[in-house]
Order: C-alpha cells, then structure tokens, then sequence
C-alpha cells in the first residue's frame, strides 16, 4: 500500500508498505480521509523520535472486524491501550505505560491506505456528518479534553492564545459554556471567522494583565505561552494544549508566588465531540483550507506549513 513516511525527520511517500494485519481486537480500517495536524508538523521537526507513518485524523471503513462495524465509516481514538497497567485499572487509557498512539508513538498512522486500531477505539459517524468534518472529531475531542479537566462557568474569564486550527476549535466548544471568552491570535483574517460567531477577539495587545482565571495556550511558542501566563490573576489556570519541538523558558518563581495551576491537555472524549458535530453546535467547514491525494502528499505537508494554512486535508482514495 502507499503511505507518507517519517524517518530520520525526513518525509517520504512509499508505495510498498505491507497492509498492516490486525492483531485479535483490532480492526482493519481502510482510510477515506485524514488531515494534516500540527503534531505532524513537529514531529518531522524532531519532537519525538518517530519512524513509520504518521497521521492520527482520521475517518474510515472497517473492512475486518466486528460485524456491526464492517462497511461503516468510523474514526478512532489515537492511544491504544495495554488495559493491564495501573493508569489502565485506574481508567487513564491514554497515558498507559504500554501504549501505542497512532502515527505518533511505535504504530503506523492515518497518512496511508489502510491502518490498525483496537475495536474499542473506533466510533461510528453520524450519517448527516460528512466525511470532511469527521475528520476534526479527534482535535475537537482535543478541545473538550479542558472540559474534562477543570470546570469552566459562566462567570469565568477566559482568554485563548492562539488562532491556528486547534485555537479555533478550542474557542468554539469554551464559547458553549457561556463563559467571558476572548481569543486572541496574529491573524485578523482568521480572528474574523470567530468574531462572526459572536465571539470577542483581539490581537495580543487586547489582553489585559492578571484579567483571566483561565488561559489556554494553543500556539506552540514562547511568546503564545507569556501573553497566556501574564493574562493570569493569581491563582488562575495556565492550559498547554502545544507540542512544542524544543524547551520551553519560564519564570518558575512566578508560578510560585501567583500560585498558578498549570495543566497539560491532550486527547479527549470522542463521543461528545461527534454529538457536537452532529447538532451542528461545531463549524468546521471554514477551517478546511485544501485537499490533496495521498500520492500529493508531500506537496500537502508543504501547504500545511504555510503561514496562516488552516486545515489540509488527504484524500487516501484519489
């Protein structure tokens, strides 16, 4: 089969790629479409040492499994559980010390024809959600994971750094719970996307220091994460949903004498986020910037990096 393969930061496109054969408890998911994510992005640029095939967006048809699930179109959780160890027995799946994560920690990604999951992983799709907005169920559940972390309400004041596609998303699902929201980021062009839902954005010289209980940086860079660290009042919360390839400085004393909560924010709950898609509450369509065919793959990645690129889209069939 064909697929796009990291190995030694470099990226290529194979066409001799064994079809991946599941293990019992997997299934044998044939790819439709997958989208390009900034987590892809920094592992080429070294995040963590990753060969194979990358990709974890994804939408597809089970063509073995279950029997409820063949021919059906599902996307699927990215961390695949050893369901022995102590997070496992405790219900933490996605940080279990064995796992793999899809195209991303020791298993073959989205980027190809086919791909492997456990059956447990895979959520069927809602059939009034298109294909192309299915792929953005794993950032959207991304999104909720803050939800699930801490509780929002709708006297917080709640600021979100960050413009890209995940700041969009994150924007989105905070604007449900009614909170005092401001996202701030450097493109107006995309700022206006959000501005026309009804949501208050600004440029970084909009936000007010130790203003916010909560602050989410979604930008990937320093500069991202001290305009979210210094919107603070003390005692707030400080969320990091970037990977960054390289170290991160920080005033540490600060946090200290603020007394700031900083929490990591990764994978999230599927289930809600296809229901957000379904009852049309998520508007992804905007965000879809381009489509290109697996063999169009490296020119993708390409686009994908551009400055002010949304979201890239691979069609595996075309």
């Amino acid at each position: 089969m064909k697929g796009l393969w990291l190995e030694n930061n470099q990226l290529q496109l194979r066409t001799n790629i064994p079809i991946p054969e599941p293990p019992p408890g997997e299934a044998l998911v044939r790819v439709l479409r997958a989208g390009i994510c900034n987590t892809d992005l920094e592992l080429i640029k070294g995040y963590y040492p990753y060969t194979g095939i990358i990709g974890h967006e994804f939408v597809g048809i089970v063509e073995q499994g279950p029997q409820q699930l063949i021919n059906q179109r599902v996307v699927g959780e990215i961390n695949a559980a050893c369901g022995e160890c102590r997070f496992c027995r405790r219900g933490q799946p996605t940080h279990c010390e064995n796992r793999t994560v899809l195209g991303i920690v020791n298993r073959n990604g989205a980027f190809a024809e086919y791909l492997s999951l456990p059956i447990e992983n895979l959520h069927l799709v809602p059939e009034n959600v298109s294909t192309a907005a299915a792929t953005f169920t794993e950032p959207i559940a991304a999104a909720l994971e803050i939800q699930q972390q801490i509780q929002i309400c709708k006297d917080d004041r709640v600021l979100v750094v960050g413009d890209g596609k995940l700041g969009q998303l994150i924007a989105q699902t905070l604007a449900l719970t009614g909170c005092e929201l401001l996202v701030v980021g450097r493109h107006k062009d995309k700022l206006i996307n959000l501005a026309a839902k009804g949501i208050k954005t600004g440029l970084a010289d909009s936000v007010t220091d130790r203003y916010f209980d909560i602050s989410v940086d979604c930008t990937g860079n320093p500069e991202g994460f001290n305009i979210a660290r210094r919107a603070l009042r003390p005692r707030g919360t400080l969320i990091l949903k970037s990977t960054y390839a390289g170290n991160l400085s920080l005033d540490a004393s600060s946090l200290v004498v603020d007394e700031i909560t900083l929490i990591g924010s990764r994978c999230g709950p599927f289930v809600p986020a296809l229901e957000l898609l379904a009852t049309g509450k998520i508007d992804v369509q905007y965000l879809i910037d381009s489509h290109y065919s697996l063999v169009q793959g490296l020119e993708a990645f390409e686009k994908a990096k551009t400055k002010g690129v949304l979201k890239v889209l691979l069609e595996m069939s075309s």
